[in-house]
């Protein structure tokens, strides 16, 4: 069914790639959602009444809260869409993340405000009622929300977008929550035993969880995350098939929105090549990786000897390193001499929270050239992976 509603209301569906695109998608996502959302309040405040449970009707404001959400995505997809201008040079894309974090915030408070009312409840119970008809409701919204489940997950995964699914975990947690109330109902009815109040609290707890993980999933590409392995494997491939580019580090990827990177790197190519025909070279790759991935790529040459002397001498020290922690990358290895003495001077890449500080790991790496060879006077830069 959701294919059909793709082929019937989004245009050019196919070129998921187009800006224009991704943005039908995700009105028509947000439209839907608050159509189905709107639906489900006064189904569920219409059941809520009639039975004057505060779980069915905590319930039922939640879909108000999700119906509220889907304007804000919707709203954040429009202006996402927005070109780039004089004041934001690389669009706007980022506004999908406000928007998500917005939601998340909305979800979050509204999960307190539950919590409190359902808690009071606990406290001061009242008498509840329910009819086959709530009873009814409660079963056609969960359908509705299991079926708003994959049809968000479905277009999350078409246009690779983080605020839409979230929106399909909010959908999939109202279906746990409302399944919840469902289930106090039929305890009641077995046993006479009233638990709405404590159902109301679970829901409230339900949302309150999603509320966090909708914050963290849209919050992260806010402050920077790194690429997939899977990326980053991808860019280097590219780059390394072509004829004299012999290494590839310091990769970075900046994201300013879904489909909006910006990719630079380091490429080692041979120091006595002609720098017009390398130009050249390095000018293809970054073409080809706009064509292929959809990103501006800026490529920096780096100059490196490949003479046998340096070569033999890059490799004791990868050798010695490697000892140390195989996870540690070398690059920018230069051997220069001046006058009776001779210089290495490199890179090398750490993880994040290695075991040594750089000062440690830097003497480490010393003291093992020392015990081969104490003639060679290193100089070393550390950078993080």
């Amino acid at each position: 069914m959701t294919d059909i509603l793709i082929r019937l209301f989004v245009k050019d569906y196919k070129n998921v790639s187009d800006q224009n695109v991704r943005q039908r998608y995700g009105v028509f996502a947000g439209i839907i959602g608050i159509i189905c959302n709107m639906v489900l309040f006064a189904a569920k405040l219409s059941a809520g009444i009639i039975s004057a449970s505060v779980s069915i009707t905590a319930d039922a404001f939640n879909s108000l809260s999700d119906a509220g959400s889907c304007i804000v995505t919707l709203i954040g997809f429009k202006m996402a869409g927005m070109p780039a201008d004089k004041e934001h040079p690389f669009g706007h894309g980022r506004i999908e993340y406000v928007s998500g974090l917005i939601v998340a915030i909305i979800i979050i408070l509204f999960a307190f405000e539950l919590l409190k009312s359902s808690v009071l409840k606990i406290f001061h119970p009242e008498e509840i009622t329910f009819s086959v008809i709530s009873i009814a409701i409660l079963v056609l919204s969960v359908a509705i929300r299991l079926w708003m489940f994959f049809f968000n997950r479905c277009i999350a995964k078409k246009i690779s977008s983080k605020s839409i699914k979230a929106t399909a975990s909010d959908c999939l947690s109202d279906v746990i929550a409302t399944t919840a109330v469902i289930l106090g109902i039929i305890i009641y009815l077995i046993t006479r035993i009233n638990i709405d109040a404590y159902i109301g609290c679970v829901v409230a707890l339900f949302i309150l969880y999603t509320g966090i993980v909708t914050a963290k999933e849209v919050l992260n590409p806010i402050l920077g995350e790194p690429p997939s392995d899977e990326f980053v494997s991808q860019i280097k491939d590219t780059v390394l098939s072509y004829e004299n580019i012999i290494g590839v580090h310091d990769l970075m990827v900046h994201n300013y929105g879904p489909k909006r990177v910006i990719v630079s790197l380091h490429a080692e190519v041979p120091c006595d090549i002609d720098i017009t025909q390398i130009h050249n070279i390095i000018d293809e790759a970054e073409r080809e990786l706009k064509s292929k991935f959809g990103c501006e790529a800026v490529i920096h040459m780096d100059p490196v000897a490949t003479d046998e002397v340096t070569n033999k001498a890059k490799a004791m020290i990868g050798a010695l390193i490697r000892l140390i922690d195989p996870n540690i990358q070398m690059h920018d290895f230069r051997l220069v001499n001046e006058n009776s003495s001779a210089k290495l001077i490199f890179d090398i890449a750490v993880p994040h929270k290695f075991k040594l500080s750089e000062s440690e790991l830097i003497e480490a790496i010393k003291d093992a050239v020392k015990s081969i060879d104490a003639s060679y006077e290193l100089i070393i830069n550390v950078d993080k992976v």
